[in-house]
């Protein structure tokens, strides 16, 4: 910890958490006790807070807050009056803090300050929450979820989700901005075990307010034969756990999430049988990411699996133009990298079945060749050799058809 005798300063957060863990620290948070904004700026530090002040350290750059206490005057996450001064005191600071684990502090000599059992609670792995005003800020709630992914072998404690309900059938979760929602669960995807993020949301109740049509798929059943585990909603936990397991993109990870949206909407006379459920699950994975305000990469990406990963585990049967259709339909040729994800998500929606973790995937051996043999022809020689855009267009079509023809009957998938 950079050492400045003129500031009383203590490392919080998790930083100390993770320490205790035996996790290896990435950033680390301070905060000063018994400073104002002046003595800070007098110091030197650059003031770059908007809500509430934070500086960055003149040589580290490392961020550093005055201790603080909030008031709740409204609705969601901003509905908060803030008091930062030189009166506030390192225990009235952590006790704002969500979870007893987050709210420990260290000192420059390394001494623990822990006015609230978070030590004992990471011993017992344990998310607890520090006191009542947990339940002013919805955002813990997707942060309790958040950690439930990373922390694979924690628990919730059971007064904390009692309070998690609560926040939900109060409506406190409506008053989330979808940006913020869309930050948590990006970073909850990208954990260790993301089905256990969900488990917590579906629990409190907020799935249902969040994602509704994600929330709907559990119940929901599915023709045993293809789909061994036959509810909807467990198949979709283990194929992002799957995902994640293999260290798979987000936007992988939150296409395979949102691919089977079409089966929450498949009507009750026809089940277990999902018809037509990709092009209905298309529509919905883009009103979803939309709603969310999730990042381009992963809409797009979400939109193609959900559209077309039946037809992908359909290509072995094939025939070479209705190969390359679909390889168009893909844009596979001009975007090489999102078709590798496609592939990814579908492996991931294959193998997260049960008993079929291992499975052999020859359809995504054969579309990979398909793409290899297609690109394999020289464009700027066809092109030379007509005049008209539409000849150049039909004479490529021709040559990528011939390629993959010859593939198909050299190769068996």
């Amino acid at each position: 910890m950079p050492e400045d005798k003129a500031l009383t300063v203590y490392c919080v957060g998790g930083a100390v958490r993770d320490e205790l863990l035996n996790i290896q620290v990435k950033d680390r948070d301070y905060v000063v006790v018994g400073s104002t904004v002046d003595k800070m700026l007098k110091l030197g530090y650059q003031a770059v807070g908007k809500d509430f002040p934070v500086f960055l350290h003149p040589k580290t750059h490392e961020e550093y807050a005055l201790a603080r206490t909030e008031r709740k005057i409204g609705k969601g996450y901003k509905g908060f009056v803030v008091h930062a001064d030189s009166d506030v005191t390192l225990e009235a600071d952590l006790a704002r803090r969500d979870f007893t684990m987050n709210a420990i502090a260290k000192t420059i000599d390394g001494l623990l300050i822990d006015p609230y059992n978070g030590q004992a609670d990471l011993a017992k792995k344990v998310i607890r929450h520090v006191g009542e005003a947990f339940v002013e800020d919805p955002v813990r709630i997707l942060r309790a979820a958040r950690f439930m992914a990373r922390f694979v072998d924690f628990q919730i404690a059971p007064e904390t989700m009692q309070l998690m309900q609560e926040m939900v059938a109060n409506g406190e979760v409506d008053a989330l901005v979808p940006e913020r929602v869309w930050q948590e669960l990006s970073k909850g995807l990208m954990e260790a075990k993301p089905s256990r993020m969900f488990e917590v949301l579906r629990k409190c109740g907020a799935l249902q307010k969040l994602i509704p049509e994600l929330s709907c798929l559990w119940g929901v059943p599915q023709t045993e034969q293809y789909h061994p585990e036959i509810d909807t909603g467990i198949h979709v936990m283990m194929a992002i756990d799957y995902a994640a397991k293999h260290a798979f993109s987000l936007p992988v990870r939150y296409a395979v999430l949102v691919h089977d949206l079409g089966k929450g909407t498949t009507p009750i006379d026809v089940l277990p049988r999902h018809i037509g459920h990709d092009q209905r699950g298309a529509v919905l994975t883009t009103e979803v990411s939309q709603r969310l305000r999730v990042s381009n990469d992963c809409k797009d990406l979400a939109f193609i699996v959900a559209k077309f990963h039946i037809k992908a585990h359909q290509v072995l049967v094939m025939k070479a133009e209705t190969l390359l259709k679909f390889l168009m339909d893909l844009d596979a040729i001009r975007q090489p990298k999102r078709f590798e994800q496609f592939l990814l998500a579908c492996e991931a929606d294959a193998r997260g079945r049960l008993g079929l973790e291992k499975m052999a995937l020859p359809e995504a051996d054969m579309l990979r060749a398909a793409l290899k043999a297609s690109l394999q022809i020289n464009t700027g020689d066809i092109a030379q050799q007509h005049s008209e855009p539409e000849q150049i267009k039909q004479a490529i079509y021709q040559a990528r058809l011939i390629q993959i023809n010859n593939l198909l009957m050299k190769h068996a998938f």
